[in-house]
């Protein structure tokens, strides 16, 4: 779509007026605020003309314009301009996240409660799980004389434990020779391989061991087939009832559909970097009057989980992207080097 240079302007200053204000920008108003000369009245055409093309609306109770969904999409692809985080900021950012970097599961939960509050919406982060995640060790931790914990440890930073309990008396020799048979054969193959049929033979080249600790190979197996899926950290989803750009019950169809995962981490993971879905192009009818802003992190420079926003589509684009990025490659770093250490 063309746009005059002026017709951009223009369109730029109404969003931008409408995030801030909440209220419809007028000609005058605009006519104040903009860095050219023009009259109310060539204002007022412009503005037609953007609504004619759907870029802008009416309310009713208004003389003045807000943005469509059209209209953002527009202004986010071609007129935003983001709004880095100032030094002081990053420096909060880190601090908070840096107290849970031992841990990723606490570390993405920290996340979502970090942005939730930031942003006064919901938040999301993910934990990757599943398709080309492999196991990086699996450990083995005596809790008593008969029991222990497995530990099982995957290229995307998750944790996963299972205790068992056997009939004897574990020893630290019986322990060991199942640490080293058992990471052998799991390390470096992906969860999905992990299946019971692969549980049976790598019990079959155990022998008399795997008549033992045949708690211990059920617990592996479902450790793994738990890291096959992705663990979802959610936050703030109270905050958009308190949001006054949903009417009636848009805000709980937008807190439902958060609550339904498998949909929600479908929605986050979409491949690419930084996604900006507005309103219909979520294509969930829950979210149809809500904007969606999600960015991967990587872990080892490979995609990993997902960092996301879902609010009113009347929010600061400009912020909330810089903010998601920085958070996505702060978590990627930690992680990284969290799963550096562990190797």
């Amino acid at each position: 779509m063309e746009l005059s240079s002026r017709q951009q302007k223009i369109l730029a200053a109404v969003v931008e007026h409408y995030i801030a204000t909440g209220e419809p920008a007028g000609s005058k108003m605009l006519c104040d605020s903009l860095d050219f000369t023009v009259s109310p009245a060539t204002v007022r055409n412009e503005m037609s003309e953007l609504a004619e093309r759907g870029l802008l609306l009416q309310p009713h109770t208004s003389a003045g314009r807000i943005p469509s969904q059209k209209g953002y999409r527009v202004y986010v692809d071609r007129l935003m301009k983001r709004r880095p985080l100032s030094p002081e900021e990053r420096r909060t950012i880190d601090s908070m996240l840096l107290s849970n970097a031992y841990d990723p599961q606490k570390l993405l939960d920290g996340v979502s409660r970090l942005l939730a509050g930031m942003t006064r919406f919901a938040a999301v982060s993910t934990l990757p799980g599943g398709q080309g995640v492999t196991i990086r060790a699996v450990q083995f931790v005596q809790t008593s004389r008969r029991t222990a914990m497995v530990v099982l440890i995957t290229s995307s930073g998750m944790l996963k434990t299972r205790v068992f309990r056997c009939d004897f008396d574990i020893t630290p020799d019986i322990l060991r020779v199942f640490f080293r048979t058992v990471n052998e054969k799991l390390v470096g193959r992906t969860v999905e391989e992990i299946t019971p049929a692969f549980v049976q033979s790598l019990a079959v080249s155990l022998g008399e061991m795997a008549i033992l600790m045949s708690s211990a190979l059920m617990a592996v197996l479902d450790a793994a087939q738990e890291s096959m899926e992705a663990d979802v950290c959610l936050s703030g989803q109270m905050n958009l009832l308190f949001c006054p750009e949903f009417e009636g019950s848009g805000a709980r169809r937008g807190i439902d559909f958060l609550s339904r995962e498998e949909e929600l981490t479908r929605l986050v993971l979409q491949p690419g970097g930084t996604r900006v879905l507005i309103g219909r192009e979520t294509r969930r009818s829950e979210l149809s009057d809500s904007s969606v802003v999600a960015c991967r992190y990587a872990i080892s420079g490979r995609d990993a989980g997902a960092i996301a926003v879902i609010g009113p589509t009347r929010m600061d684009y400009g912020k909330m992207v810089t903010s998601i990025e920085y958070l996505a490659d702060t978590v990627g770093r930690m992680l990284t080097e969290l799963l550096d250490q562990q190797g």
